[in-house]
């Protein structure tokens, strides 16, 4: 999924750019990046890890300037390490640029051969360095048409935030894929702020103005905020997933909260799969505002009867499936007073694999649960995806081989139901108080194979010089 986020107008942008990447930490773990500007040349650091691992006083101190830009990555083109880190920092012909991107480019294989043919040298495996040399090469003569010169060129999804010596250029793709948004501080008149999430602002005492459209150019520069709509219309895809697990319960997102959204999530999976039970646990952090939703509609006990640890991160977006597999009892802890001899529902946002949600099961019975019904307040996981998420190939999604039934034997379970595909997607527009021409504003190729844009192939002339690596 990853993170970005981007400040104009502060002398204190680094120390800013490092708050709001900290509340932007969810979207991402392998790395976390800063590339500031003083209005004459880019300052670039990058570190695999955490941010407030990556960022200390001393290297914030280094990063001197008004201007900045930031992400925390978790890789899904290109692999992980720090070469791949963002924001990526280049010196070309044209002067210094900086850039940090959400989402994931479907054609940047093709776009690499065609540019290694040209002459153009990557540096790293990432996608996003297709948009730099993209840009490198363009004919236009200002930097904003040369980033919609090289954008208009690409086919997938990203929002992407670019910084130049002077400038700040925040652009969300035709289709809205991954959420992008503009605030203000509060404190401090003229203070612009971008970001995936507006936690981040919260963080900083910034006041969020608006999403940024699908489509959408801001050039923020000290002559204020401009936008314009350069690209061709496409119909808008917004991530549902978002709303399902990667976005913060807190979020703003389409008018409602995340939170609002999960709940509802989880009253409509109560009415498509009732059971009779003790107690609803949910699978945390994620799972608890479904879980709430789900109790409240039967009328069943809400408890935490796992407890995670917070000094373990969100294992889904871990790099390594030998960590995935170890975190899940590192994370979870069952409580035995509220399980022993309950038939307990547990609720999760998903299940992808399947051996996660198998290790909950037994955890469960374990500690002395007598029945234990899963509910999962999305579709079954079938597809891949292609736009930024890092879900497995198809043959290693569990529902894209078995039943439901097939799959609840192998979990253990007493019962499993899913909520429906257009279960969901009302429950979704129904929370954010759209009418039901929104249905269709969702991208849910996940669960349904319906890709909104065509994936050619796996990600893999002026030399650009990498700042910072």
């Amino acid at each position: 999924m990853c993170g970005i986020f981007g400040i104009f107008g502060h002398p204190e942008a680094s120390n800013l750019a490092y708050l709001g990447l900290h509340a932007l930490q969810h979207r991402g773990q392998e790395s976390a990046g800063i590339v500031t500007s003083d209005g004459e040349r880019l300052y670039a650091h990058r570190s695999m890890g955490l941010v407030q691992d990556a960022f200390s006083e001393d290297v914030l101190s280094k990063l001197p300037g008004a201007v900045g830009i930031g992400h925390v990555r978790y890789s899904t083109a290109g692999g992980s390490g720090l070469r791949n880190a963002q924001p990526l920092a280049v010196d070309y012909a044209r002067g210094s640029l900086a850039v940090a991107h959400n989402g994931n480019l479907t054609n940047a294989d093709e776009l690499r051969e065609r540019l290694e043919a040209r002459g153009s040298i990557f540096q790293s495996s990432a996608d996003t360095e297709t948009v730099v040399h993209l840009i490198a090469q363009s004919a236009q003569r200002t930097i904003e048409d040369r980033v919609v010169d090289a954008l208009s060129q690409v086919e997938g999804a990203y929002s992407m935030v670019f910084l130049t010596e002077d400038r700040i250029i925040a652009v969300r793709d035709p289709r809205g894929f991954r959420p992008l948004c503009l605030g203000t501080l509060r404190s401090r008149g003229g203070v612009h702020v971008v970001a995936s999430e507006p936690v981040s602002f919260d963080l900083i005492d910034a006041e969020l103005l608006r999403s940024l459209e699908p489509g959408e150019m801001l050039v923020i520069d000290k002559g204020g905020v401009r936008s314009s709509f350069p690209f061709a219309r496409q119909e808008v895809r917004e991530c549902v997933f978002e709303h399902v697990y990667f976005a913060r319960p807190d979020s703003p997102l389409g008018g409602a909260t995340v939170y609002d959204v999960r709940r509802a999530l989880g009253r409509r999976l109560g009415d498509e799969h009732p059971v009779e039970a003790d107690v609803v646990v949910p699978v945390p952090d994620s799972g608890v505002p479904s879980a709430m939703g789900f109790a409240e509609r039967l009328g069943i006990p809400f408890e935490l009867g796992l407890i995670r640890s917070h000094y373990v991160g969100r294992t889904f977006i871990e790099p390594s499936q030998s960590i995935r597999h170890f975190g899940v009892t590192l994370k979870l802890n069952p409580v035995t007073s509220v399980l022993r001899g309950k038939r307990v529902v547990v609720v999760d946002d998903s299940i992808v694999r399947g051996t996660t949600s198998r290790k909950i099961v037994k955890m469960l019975r374990d500690a002395g649960a007598r029945e234990v019904h899963v509910r999962v307040s999305s579709p079954p996981t079938r597809w891949p995806c292609y736009y930024g998420i890092d879900t497995p190939t198809r043959r290693e999604l569990i529902a894209s081989s078995h039943t439901t039934d097939e799959i609840a034997r192998y979990l253990t379970a007493d019962s499993l139901g899913y909520i429906s595909l257009d279960g969901m997607i009302d429950a979704v527009v129904g929370a954010r108080g759209e009418g039901a021409e929104a249905r269709a504003r969702f991208c849910h190729a996940c669960f349904s194979g319906e890709y909104p844009v065509e994936f050619r192939g796996q990600p893999a002339g002026r030399q650009l010089r990498l700042l910072g690596v």
